[in-house]
């Protein structure tokens, strides 16, 4: 064979493998932004709020969210302020509330506006401290989200969020991924449904050495369906593409409620004695 018929050989060779790589490549982005499973946000009507410590960039988190989901054809209303939360009739039209309000203090009126919107069928979700670490002396809050920040030990580094339900499609087909943010320490309650964990290291405080706290969730809240992920210290955690496609996913789960039967699971993390 001559050079110049190997190297042609090759070249056709080389062609077909990167055709392959590309078509599978495809398919599994495809696959992995279409969960047909999953409600469409046409028509919903969504409520964004943002507010509080702006560490977290509220207001920049919600300029990144919010043409997505009006791109998805979803009608979104923005608020700055608690006090909507306080307008029953008004909480009662809208499908989903994605909250983003870093610590902070709500009125009676309006946790009572939220928490019954919640109970009677709006959806919820949120990141990192804009739902885990709202409105620390509210625990009927804390009820409702399923956990609450205690700590970030280490603060912003490089570490990996482990998918632990590959079934569900909030999850299903995306990867276990490293990102650069902080590593949020929980306390969780035992029966949300754990969709994806984190595992601590002793590098920066030796007693939690091996601790696997969860990292996303979904749970209920009366007819409510509640998602959080903790990732989403800054706004640009979201540019992480596997981040991003949970968040979304996790948005058109909870924007369901009002129309798709609960969901049942109960799998506590303490055995009942039984």
């Amino acid at each position: 064979m001559t050079t110049t018929s190997f190297v042609r050989q090759l070249s056709i060779l080389l062609i077909i493998i990167f055709a392959g790589m590309e078509m599978h490549l495809s398919a599994a982005q495809s696959h992995m932004n279409s969960p047909e499973d999953l409600p469409s946000l046409k028509g919903k009507k969504i409520l964004m709020v943002w507010g509080g410590w702006k560490g977290h960039e509220p207001k920049e988190f919600n300029d990144k969210i919010q043409p997505l989901l009006t791109e998805m054809g979803a009608e979104v209303t923005v608020s700055d302020s608690l006090g909507i939360y306080a307008d029953e009739a008004l909480m009662a039209t809208f499908d989903l509330i994605i909250h983003s309000w870093t610590m902070g203090k709500i009125t009676k009126e309006q946790e009572k506006g939220l928490l019954n919107a919640i109970r009677n069928g709006a959806g919820i979700a949120g990141v990192h401290g804009g739902l885990g670490d709202s409105f620390r002396e509210s625990t009927g809050f804390q009820y409702m989200a399923g956990g609450q920040f205690v700590a970030h030990p280490g603060g912003v580094f490089e570490h990996s969020v482990d998918i632990t339900d590959t079934a569900d499609p909030v999850t299903r087909g995306i990867n276990s991924f490293r990102i650069k943010t902080e590593q949020y320490y929980l306390h969780v309650d035992p029966n949300v449904k754990v969709l994806a964990t984190t595992t601590f290291s002793g590098d920066h405080d030796d007693w939690v050495d091996g601790a696997v706290i969860p990292a996303a969730w979904k749970k209920t809240y009366g007819k409510g369906r509640v998602f959080y992920f903790a990732i989403g210290h800054v706004a640009k955690d979201f540019d992480t593409p596997e981040a991003m496609e949970i968040l979304l996913r996790g948005i058109r789960w909870a924007s369901g409620s009002k129309y798709l039967p609960k969901e049942q699971w109960m799998s506590p993390v303490y055995p009942s004695g039984k």
